[in-house]
């Protein structure tokens, strides 16, 4: 979850837009974000319609958005609300995003294990570690310096490659954890970290390249 400052908001044609202190960085298009504490008109859950450079005019007759270039306005998020205009003031509260990564599916890393069709109870494993994949490989390359990448496109085969690995790796460690002591003087299977090549793939074994 991310939160962010609100210092600006302003209502045209309605459409909200509220301007952040910072960037808004992983935010897309699409994404449901959480306005609180600005007022009753702006507060709400809410899916994002743009995140302008420029500030914003209106809508034109084919529900395309208008803009004054002669105006940039840095950090701005723009969003459907029925209301009356309300000229840009300053404005207080924050808006919330909860990041979801979906490079990948279940269905990929099943195909890559080779284990054909799953159980119900493989199926839903398998669906948690399709996410856990996806949050983890994002946020590794974003500690990487991987910066503005999309949570819904992946960068490219080899980062995807390397987070349906890392998925089957997940799988396969079910029931393998050695964090316990065994029972009966039985033997647990190995756990293992990150493998070279999975770092390879995801490039996060060096820094990124501009």
């Amino acid at each position: 979850m991310a939160v962010y400052s609100v210092k600006q908001k302003y209502l045209t044609d309605n459409y909200a837009v509220v301007v952040l202190v910072t960037n808004a960085d992983p935010l897309e298009v699409g994404q449901s974000v959480t306005i609180a504490g600005v007022d009753a008109t702006f507060n709400g859950t809410y899916t994002v319609a743009a995140l302008p450079e420029y500030y914003f005019i209106g809508v034109d007759e084919e529900g395309f958005f208008l803009y004054d270039i002669e105006r940039p306005i840095a950090n701005q998020v723009l969003y459907a609300k029925t209301a009356d205009n309300v000229n840009i003031v300053a404005a207080s509260g924050t808006l919330t995003t909860t990041p979801v990564c979906t490079w990948i599916t279940a269905t990929q890393i099943e195909d890559w294990l080779g284990i054909g069709t799953a159980t119900a109870a493989d199926t839903a494993f398998l669906t948690q570690c399709a996410a856990a994949s996806n949050n983890f490989c994002y946020s590794r390359r974003r500690e990487a310096g991987y910066k503005n990448e999309s949570l819904t496109t992946v960068p490219n085969e080899a980062v995807k490659l390397g987070s349906i690995m890392y998925g089957g790796a997940l799988y396969r460690q079910r029931g393998g954890v050695q964090d316990f002591a065994s029972f009966d003087g039985l033997g647990t299977g190995n756990s293992f970290g990150l493998s070279p090549m999975i770092k390879q793939l995801l490039g996060v074994d060096r820094p990124a390249v501009a």
